[in-house]
This record gives C-alpha cells, sequence and structure tokens, in this order.
C-alpha cells in the first residue's frame, strides 16, 4: 500500500525524493565529464613537488618498484572499491552509509577531514595566485636583491659567474633572492613570533585568497554540470604545460645531472622498511582515496559506467604524470645546480620550498623567465583547483544528500554558505604567522585520521555488509564480478598494509617543524587532536545509531550493522534480486519489468539481473535446507 500524499510529513519525504537520486541530483553530461574530474582530483600538486623528491631521496629509478607494487596492492583496490560503492548507490559520502548506518560515522570523519583541507589548501591556491600575478613583469621582483626586503645575507647568483669562469663563492651562509622574497614579502614572516602569536593580516594575500575561493565557487555552482565541463580545461592543460617545461628543461645545459640524480637506481634501498612506506604514503595521498573525492564523483554516474576501465585509465594516468613530473623539475634543477656550482641535493627540496623558492629561482635564470614563471604557477593553478573542486563538491554532496527535500533546491545558495565559512576559518592563514597553521593543518588533518577512516570503511565493506553481497552488487552493475586479485586485496592486502602504515606513522612520530621554528606542546596537542576528531566520529555514529534502535544492546547492534531497506541502486528498474520493491511508493513485482515497457526489449544487464535473481534464488533454497 502507498501512504496518500496527503499524509506524507516533509522529513519522510526525504527517503523518497533520495531514492530518485539521479534524477534530482543530477548527472555528468558525458562519461568523459567523469574521466576527467577524477583525472584532475588525483593529478595535483603532490605530482609536482613531492614525488619528484620522495623518489630521489629514496633510491631514484628503484623507488618505482615498492611504487607501482604498493600501487597494485592498496592503490588501485581501494580505489575501484569507493567508485563501486559511489556509482552503485548514487549517494554521497554520508548517505552512502546506509550500507551499515552502525558505521555512519566514517562519514562524519571524512567530511571532517576534507572540510579541513579545504581550508589549507585553497590558501596554496592563493600562494600561486600572487606568484601568477607578479610574474606578470618584465623583470621578476625574486630576480635580485636590493630590495626593501632583502637582507644583507641575500646573494644574488648572477654575481657568481663572470662571464665563463665561476668565482669561488662560498654560499653557504647566504640566503637567495626568491627564498627572501617568498619569506619576507609575500609570507612576511618576520612580523610573527610563531604560531601563537600570527601577527597581522597581509590583505594582499587575503585578496587572493577570496579570489581564489570566488573562482571555485564559481565553477562549483551548478554541481558536475558546470565543474564538469571546467575540468576539460583544468584537467588537460596542465599536461600541455608539463610537456612544454620537459622539453625546455632536458635542452638546459647541466639538465642530465638532474635526470641522473632523479632516477639513478639505488636498489640497496629496497631492504629499508621507510622506503616501501614512503611508496605506500605517495599512493595512498596521490590518488585520494579516503577523501570521499572519488565515491562522489561516481556517485553522478549512470548506473552501468565502466569504473573498472577508468580505474585503471586514473591510477595507471596518475603514474605516469608523477614520473614525468619528475623529469621536468629535475632537469631545471640540473641546470639550477650548473649555474649555482652546488650539488644537486642542495638545490632540491620537497613541498612549498620547491613550488615558491626553488623552480621560481631556476626561472631566473632562464632567457624570457616571466613567461616560464607564469606557465609553471599556471599549470600549478590548474592542478590545484581540480582538487579545490572534488573536496568543496565532497562536503556540498554529502550534506545535501543526507537533507535532500530542504538543501537540494538551494544547492547554489548552500554552496556559496560553505565557501563563505571556510574562507572565514582560512583568513588566519592569510597572518603574517599564517605558515605556521598551514603546516599544522597539513601535517595532522589528513593524517592518521584519514587512515583509520580507510582502514575501517575496507574492514566494513568486506566484513560487516560481506565480500559475497559486495561483489555481487558490482555484478550487477558491470556484468561480471571481481576477480580473485581484488577479492584477496580488499580482504587482506589492502588493510593490512594501511594498518601497518598507521603503526610505521605513530612509532616514527616527529613533532612538526617549519625550517628552524619548533613548534610548542600546546600546538602539537591541537594537532593531534585535529587528527583524533576525525577518529571519533566513528564510535560517535554508532553511539547514534545503536540508541535510535529498539531491543537489547546485541540487538540493536545487529538491526544498525544492517543495510537499510532502501540501500541499493537508486533507479527502480536497476533494483534486482533482494533489493526488488524495497524503494519506497515502488509497485512493480519485478524492475525488469520496468524495463522492458521502458526500452521494449532485455538488454545484457538485464540478463545480468536474471543471473543474480538465480543466485540469490538459490543461495536462499541452500540455507533453508
Amino acid at each position: 500500500p502507498v501512504t496518500p500524499e496527503l499524509l506524507v510529513s516533509p522529513s519522510s519525504q526525504d527517503g523518497d525524493l533520495g531514492s530518485q537520486c539521479p534524477e534530482d541530483r543530477g548527472n555528468w553530461t558525458g562519461r568523459l565529464d567523469f574521466l576527467l574530474s577524477c583525472i584532475g582530483y588525483c593529478v595535483g600538486l603532490g605530482n609536482v613537488w613531492r614525488f619528484p623528491y620522495r623518489a630521489y631521496t629514496n633510491g631514484g629509478g628503484a623507488f618505482l618498484v615498492p611504487y607501482f607494487i604498493m600501487l597494485a596492492i592498496c592503490g588501485i583496490p581501494i580505489f575501484f572499491m569507493e567508485l563501486s560503492l559511489g556509482q552503485f548507490s548514487s549517494l554521497g559520502p554520508l548517505a552512502v552509509w546506509k550500507i551499515s548506518p552502525l558505521f555512519k560515522g566514517i562519514g562524519m570523519g571524512t567530511i571532517l577531514i576534507v572540510s579541513l583541507v579545504a581550508i589549507y589548501y585553497n590558501m596554496i591556491i592563493a600562494y600561486v595566485l600572487f606568484y601568477l600575478f607578479a610574474s606578470l613583469t618584465s623583470d621578476l621582483p625574486w630576480q635580485h636583491c636590493g630590495n626593501w626586503w632583502n637582507t644583507d645575507l641575500c646573494l644574488d647568483h648572477r654575481i657568481i659567474k663572470v662571464g665563463n669562469t665561476t668565482l669561488p663563492v662560498n654560499i653557504s651562509n647566504t640566503v637567495s633572492p626568491s627564498e627572501e622574497y617568498w619569506s619576507r614579502y609575500v609570507l612576511h614572516i618576520q612580523g610573527s613570533s610563531g604560531i601563537g602569536n600570527p601577527g597581522r593580516i597581509r590583505w594582499n594575500l587575503c585578496l587572493c585568497l577570496l579570489l581564489s575561493w570566488t573562482i571555485v565557487y564559481l565553477c562549483i555552482l551548478k554541481g558536475v554540470k558546470s565543474s564538469g565541463k571546467v575540468v576539460y580545461f583544468t584537467a588537460t592543460f596542465p599536461y600541455l604545460i608539463l610537456v612544454m617545461l620537459l622539453i625546455r628543461g632536458v635542452t638546459l645545459e647541466g639538465a642530465w645531472k638532474g635526470i641522473r640524480f632523479y632516477l639513478t637506481p639505488q636498489f640497496d634501498h629496497l631492504l629499508s622498511s621507510k622506503v616501501w612506506i614512503e611508496a605506500a604514503l605517495q599512493i595512498f595521498y596521490s590518488l585520494g582515496v579516503g577523501f570521499g573525492g572519488l565515491l562522489t564523483f561516481a556517485s553522478y554516474n549512470t548506473f552501468h559506467q565502466n569504473i573498472y576501465r577508468d580505474t585503471f585509465i586514473v591510477t595507471l594516468g596518475n603514474a605516469i604524470t608523477s614520473i614525468l613530473a619528475g623529469f621536468a623539475i629535475f632537469s631545471v634543477l640540473g641546470y639550477m645546480s650548473q649555474e649555482l656550482g652546488v650539488p644537486v641535493n642542495q638545490v632540491a627540496k620537497a613541498g612549498p620550498g620547491l613550488a615558491f623558492v626553488v623552480y621560481p629561482q631556476a626561472m631566473t635564470m632562464l632567457p624570457l623567465s616571466p613567461f616560464w614563471s607564469f606557465l609553471f604557477f599556471f599549470m600549478l593553478l590548474t592542478l590545484g583547483l581540480d582538487s579545490q573542486f572534488a573536496f568543496m563538491e565532497t562536503i556540498v554532496t554529502a550534506v545535501t544528500d543526507e537533507f535532500p527535500y530542504y538543501l537540494r533546491p538551494k544547492k547554489a545558495v548552500f554552496s556559496a554558505a560553505i565557501c563563505v565559512g571556510l574562507f572565514l576559518m582560512g583568513l588566519i592563514l592569510t597572518t603574517e604567522g599564517g605558515m605556521y597553521w598551514l603546516v599544522l593543518l597539513d601535517d595532522y588533518s589528513a593524517g592518521f585520521g584519514l587512515m583509520v577512516v580507510v582502514i575501517t570503511t575496507c574492514l566494513v565493506v568486506t566484513r560487516v555488509y560481506g565480500m559475497k553481497r559486495f561483489c555481487r552488487d558490482i555484478h550487477m552493475m558491470l556484468g561480471f564480478q571481481p576477480g580473485p586479485y581484488f577479492r584477496a586485496c580488499w580482504m587482506v592486502l589492502s588493510p593490512a598494509t594501511m594498518m601497518a602504515l598507521l603503526v610505521y606513522n605513530i612509532v616514527k612520530y616527529q613533532p612538526s617543524e617549519y625550517g628552524s621554528y619548533r613548534f610548542p606542546a600546546w600546538a602539537e596537542a591541537l594537532g593531534i587532536l585535529m587528527g583524533l576528531c576525525s577518529c571519533l566520529m566513528i564510535p560517535a555514529g554508532m553511539l547514534m545509531a545503536v540508541l535510535q534502535e529498539e531491543g537489547t544492546l546485541w540487538e540493536r547492534f545487529q538491526q544498525a550493522s544492517r543495510p537499510t531497506m532502501d540501500w541499493g541502486p537508486s533507479l527502480e528498474e536497476n533494483r534486482t534480486g533482494t533489493y526488488v520493491a524495497s524503494l519506497a511508493g515502488s509497485q512493480s513485482p519485478k524492475p525488469l519489468m520496468v524495463h522492458m515497457r521502458k526500452y521494449g526489449g532485455i538488454t545484457s544487464y538485464e540478463n545480468t539481473a536474471i543471473e543474480v535473481d538465480k543466485e540469490i534464488e538459490e543461495e536462499e533454497e541452500e540455507s533453508m535446507m
């Protein structure tokens, strides 16, 4: 029986509206939208400023061995799992836990992590915008000493070389113009005595942050319909610039020195556990698993999108991009090493130091330096924006899927409120001591908390929901079940590897630092609390779920761990087997009938539905006997 519409309250209508998700939420306008969005999300700033340095310090070319092994064990399986959960349910990171309401706290922890990351990640984009505008000049401002922000320690690299001879200048106690431009002009860090005394707001940085949030909002204004079109440019254009920088880099004198440092294999490093851990960490963070972005993007797919193929395209493309970026970066560092007359390891850095100090300094040594500088920072801008789109879409989708009746019609207004809120929270990062806060957020917001979230997700899907049931769901979508490789990774290899990562991070814990600055104890405690909060969401969610059930404590746990009645494909015609007629208002005895009425025949996917139904009936008969 169907409840008359007059007797349905707005709150009970949420389920009905949510069940029509693909139509109400919107979909990608084309399959390429999804693929490019995933590529843009995974290929980010870390590919440029983390992977090359990690490879160079962990055995050069030999690092690629553990890197690809960890990609196979940890990266590809978890990537495919997240896409499968999102596409099967057409739900965001919070509502997807209809699969097991007891563990809805995992989704809450994910949203907390993504919100913290979005705050500081957009600040990095603001720094990139600052440098992008500074490059629009005939003479780069970090090219020479003698500016008001320079000190007596500043040494221009151009006075080191006179003609074809190199003067024996001791540069160990000097500072490059680009380093002082970054620390004393852009950050104005001398105005802050530490994290507890951030100083005044840097209004030029504040305006750049406002601009970056404005760009992000305009691009996600209409959800995936707008961001799905923007990525056609932001996901592809960085490759063009990267190839240009690579060609320019390898043609420079001394480029071979940098590439040799980057790729010379040191196989003895493979005996060190640290190298394997570093490879797993690089895979873990560069693919963006656990942040909810992949799940969110997949939730806007059609039910039968071939995410199996897309998984391999994106994960392998991400790995190849990282290697390619290493060639582009280290060829220029090799040239810089030769120009300065110092070893490559003295100019190679990771993180912001590479993007805002070393590489800008290298650009000043090239003819048409403003042009190459502009290209480099424009590449960083497009790389960063893709990832930020995903973070924001994850937050907005998660909350609107929870309250579809109220928020979905006002998604643009809600998105604006989220952007304004995160911008205001990020204002602390625009102060003179803002870099200290950014380092703290970077070190702790997505550290051990993120690993706990991913490990728990893997265990819940395979143990609580059940591997057999999960593989059957994938069979419904794709027409085939995952093979032994994926099952072994999901059941044992992936969670075991991530558990080792978690234990290693805890055992090898090192307090945060920025240059010579050591963070005070209260700041460390705040950072650890930041990571713990996302972990504590899991037991908090379990408590809420148990309190909503009835019966004894054990009965409550059992009921809360089972999928909800409306769990499954969001469109009625895609529901089969155990999912038949479980949607509110469903009246058709079999979704297959809906297909036949709509399309006038049976497709290969309907055949798959019949096969799945037979499997379930056989299992039920066996259990009865």
